[in-house]
């Protein structure tokens, strides 16, 4: 695990999101919600809410995937893309 991630994981476990289950996977962050949790909202949402986040890291950004999954749904997140992230097509 990288001391990015590291940092991430520590951030949106001490954001208290009761019944989330956080864990680094590879070089990846695995979020796992409540059943009931709308991934709609969240995906929605997502951006602003990294930004605000983001502003208590103070290590250089690296590229980080986010997989959200909820039982039923699931969507993923590159903060940070990379090229091949963004040419891809």
């Amino acid at each position: 695990m990288n001391a990015y991630q590291q940092k991430w994981i520590e951030v949106l476990t001490a954001a208290g999101l009761k019944d989330w289950k956080i864990e680094p996977v590879g070089e990846d962050i695995h979020i796992e919600m409540p059943h009931v949790t709308d991934l709609k909202l969240i995906r929605d949402n997502l951006p602003q809410t990294l930004a605000a986040i983001s502003l208590d890291i103070s290590l250089p950004k690296e590229r980080l995937k986010f997989h959200f999954h909820n039982g039923y749904e699931n969507f993923e997140y590159v903060l940070n893309p990379g090229d091949a992230d963004l040419n891809q097509g």
